[in-house]
């Protein structure tokens, strides 16, 4: 066991340790122990209501991710030989990032209803903004010598974008695909808080609601855990797809004191 995972179990289980403590001091009532909220979760495990309404969340959270995450890849790509129309565009995107994304939930589900495209609208108008403005990152930072090179050895457009444009910026689109798809499950989770019958805001809302603080937590701790499952998968596939790239020296000292 290196360093660093030593690092990460000795806080996880500090963080346990002062959740006890807050459940003893407070009571039950106010805070449930971690021990109460594992024996919910597995009770909703056999009962498979943590699998229904886990999967509802994630359902809506990767539709939203992939359908606003699609146009905001390639996007960046189509304007990279139109710097006009990039102009023309670039403040109206500014401005609809800049909007609260949660005060349109209203009309989401006054759109698409209560069920879950109104949760998968509210992600994707997330998804596009942050995936689109890494991507064009990563798309304005192409060294522009290398395309000359490329350009006059005759490559393509198709070509440059293949082997320079694409491999250049895939490391900018990785870094967006790790806050959006995280977020992604939190905004799905959001939208189910206001208006749902199904996912685990549904859940949380619902045991709050009736003042089951135990249930409550337990939706909390699932919705900790699926987030933490998707970022070690993330990580996972980053690392082999990106294993070309060559290590900073940072990154190699970060690594050797761990």
């Amino acid at each position: 066991m290196n360093r660093a995972t030593f690092d990460k179990i000795a806080f996880g289980t500090m963080l346990l340790l002062a959740w006890q403590l807050a459940s003893s001091w407070t009571g039950p009532e106010l805070v449930s122990s971690p021990g109460l909220v594992l024996r919910q979760l597995f009770k909703w495990t056999i009962d498979g209501v943590l699998s229904a309404n886990a999967g509802y969340t994630v359902l809506a959270a990767m539709l939203g991710f992939v359908i606003g995450g699609l146009p905001g890849l390639a996007l960046p790509f189509a304007l990279r030989k139109r710097p006009f129309l990039a102009a023309v565009l670039d403040p109206f995107i500014i401005i609809g990032y800049g909007l609260p994304k949660v005060a349109f939930i209203p009309l989401f589900i006054i759109w698409f209803g209560i069920g879950i495209w109104s949760k998968v609208a509210l992600v994707a108008s997330v998804s596009f903004f942050l995936v689109f403005f890494s991507t064009m990152e990563g798309v304005r930072a192409v060294d522009p010598r290398l395309l000359r090179m490329a350009k006059v050895a005759g490559a393509s457009e198709t070509q440059l974008l293949r082997t320079i444009v694409w491999p250049s910026a895939l490391p900018f689109i990785f870094q967006a695909v790790q806050v959006t798809l995280p977020l992604s499950i939190g905004g799905a989770a959001i939208a189910e808080l206001i208006s749902s019958n199904r996912g685990l805001g549904y859940l949380i809302q619902f045991s709050a609601g009736n003042f089951e603080i135990t249930g409550a937590l337990a939706s909390v701790t699932a919705l900790t855990l699926v987030v933490a499952v998707t970022n070690l998968a993330i990580d996972r596939l980053h690392g082999r797809l990106l294993s070309w790239k060559p290590i900073s020296r940072s990154e190699s000292s970060s690594k050797g004191l761990s």
